[in-house]
């Protein structure tokens, strides 16, 4: 008996197939390098078409659930054609083969439904969701924290070599003392230490009624500083520059405020940043991050995006989280429109009384000396610029001091403190604010902001509640990166069936 007769021709796994076949699945697959010993393995093509169904399937399918599936459901059967791979094989095979293909089948997958459906590349919707790692709760290492104990370490090394130095006066020999110490010092003082004072490791003693000498004492300790320095010196570079915290049981995550339930509860747990970019209901372009903060994704994501097909979005639209003087100036790099809010944005369009206060710098009057005029009539003279902090383009905003708020009726209202009054401006990032508010107030832009919220937060909504996957389940980030490609891989093609299916019903 054929399996494929017990199967309804509009069934998901026919379409599935047919879509694998047309888009040259194989090509995908390693020619080289692969197992050339031993018993002949399962055909490849199989165990990638079962992989990809199995996440198209139900968003996301683990490697045991595989398994089951080809021993028991006729749409794994068919696509295995009756072969029964165990979890390991399937786990050992995406390790070994999807490591560094599985972007190239994603781009392949959306490049077939892009010429299928003429998707609109140009309109990109973007969002992001944090996504909780496979890691223990308590597992924290904070930057800081551990720069701090580093620093009192630092103090420690000072009494002890100072210490040291007292025993070591009779012979006219002295450590050199610093301010901050590396393991290598440290190791090269203690094996200048053990040739002065004649110490012998091997001859030291242990436990109850033993007592040691002062030198051993020392020399112990000096020990433990150079290993504890090291941890220290470890941790702050798994944290590396762009992060404040890693997990112990899995280095990559990064510890990140999540939303838990419908009262906005929020816990710090090790979490992954994933990115996606929407056209047409369909993830374009993903990526998973560690920064805690949207806006320092935005330009990550924008070169992934160009890396897979070659050119940029021409109206990226992304919520409050991705406005930033950064990313509005990388836009202007590009040929990108600005349509992402900053945000003060909400605050802008809906409260009046916030965008009409006389007291705020943008609603100060100027006057024929092009002068800043409060509502006081006093002037405001230019002090000095300063650097914007976190701007990665050398831009620099303006401050502006009153020339005298003595007697003023409005200094409740205007100011705090007994001072003049100080602003800050910059003009450049107020224009882009007021090029923001344009596009997106217009029609076109109201369209793509309502879009927006139904393609991009609908497609998280699909995945965590839908599709039930609310946690990452790999650990490390190019496996997190290989896991979240598979899933929205899967959420593509689930898309595309239901598409058909609904042309089909029509």
């Amino acid at each position: 008996m054929f399996i494929a007769d017990c199967i309804n021709i509009c069934d998901a796994v026919m379409a599935f197939d047919k879509i694998m076949e047309e888009i040259g699945i194989e090509k995908y697959l390693r020619s080289e390098g692969y197992r050339s010993q031993g018993r002949p393995g399962y055909d490849r093509v199989n165990m990638l078409k079962t992989i990809l169904f199995g996440f198209m399937d139900t968003g996301y399918v683990s490697l045991r659930e595989l398994e089951d599936r080809c021993k028991v459901n006729i749409r794994y059967m068919y696509l295995m054609d009756y072969e029964t791979p165990s979890y390991k094989t399937f786990g050992n095979f995406i390790n070994e083969e999807l490591e560094g293909q599985i972007e190239e089948i994603f781009a392949g997958v959306v490049e077939y439904i892009r010429e299928k459906e003429g998707l609109d590349m140009q309109h990109l919707y973007i969002d992001g969701t944090k996504l909780e790692a496979n890691a223990n709760k308590y597992t924290w290492v904070w930057k800081k924290g551990t720069e701090k104990s580093r620093y009192r370490l630092y103090k420690k090394i000072t009494a002890l070599l100072e210490e040291i130095n007292e025993g070591l006066a009779v012979l006219g020999f002295q450590m050199e003392i610093q301010t901050e110490y590396s393991p290598e010092y440290l190791e090269q003082l203690a094996a200048r230490y053990r040739t002065v004072a004649g110490i012998e490791p091997s001859r030291f003693v242990y436990g109850r009624g033993h007592h040691k000498r002062a030198e051993q004492r020392q020399y112990e300790k000096l020990t433990l500083y150079t290993e504890k320095l090291m941890e220290y010196i470890e941790k702050i570079n798994t944290c590396g520059p762009e992060r404040n915290s890693y997990s112990k049981t899995d280095r990559d995550a990064t510890f990140m405020r999540i939303k838990k339930d419908y009262m906005g509860n929020d816990q710090l747990l090790p979490a992954y940043n994933a990115q996606i970019g929407v056209a047409d209901e369909y993830i374009v372009v993903m990526d998973v991050l560690q920064y805690r903060s949207d806006m320092d994704c935005f330009i990550p994501l924008m070169e992934k995006f160009r890396e897979l097909y070659g050119f940029y979005p021409k109206y990226p639209v992304a919520d409050a989280g991705y406005g930033s003087f950064n990313n509005y100036i990388y836009c202007e790099e590009h040929g990108m429109e600005k349509y992402m809010k900053f945000p003060t944005y909400k605050k802008e369009t809906t409260d009046k009384k916030y965008r009409n206060d006389p007291f705020r710098v943008r609603n100060f009057k100027t006057d024929q000396d092009g002068d800043l005029v409060c509502p006081n009539g006093k002037k405001f003279r230019f002090s000095y610029r300063q650097a914007v902090k976190g701007n990665r383009y050398g831009r620099q905003e303006e401050v502006y001091e009153c020339e005298d708020c003595t007697g003023c009726p409005y200094a409740q209202q205007c100011k705090k403190g007994d001072k003049n009054r100080t602003v800050r401006l910059n003009m450049e990032l107020t224009a882009m604010h007021e090029e923001v508010l344009n596009n997106l107030e217009c029609i076109h832009g109201a369209l793509l902001r309502m879009n927006r919220s139904i393609q991009a937060e609908g497609t998280f909504g699909i995945m965590k509640y839908d599709r039930w996957y609310k946690r990452v389940v790999r650990r490390g980030l190019n496996s997190v990166r290989l896991e979240l490609f598979l899933v929205s891989i899967g959420h593509n093609l689930y898309k595309y069936h239901n598409k058909l299916a609904r042309q089909q019903a029509a």
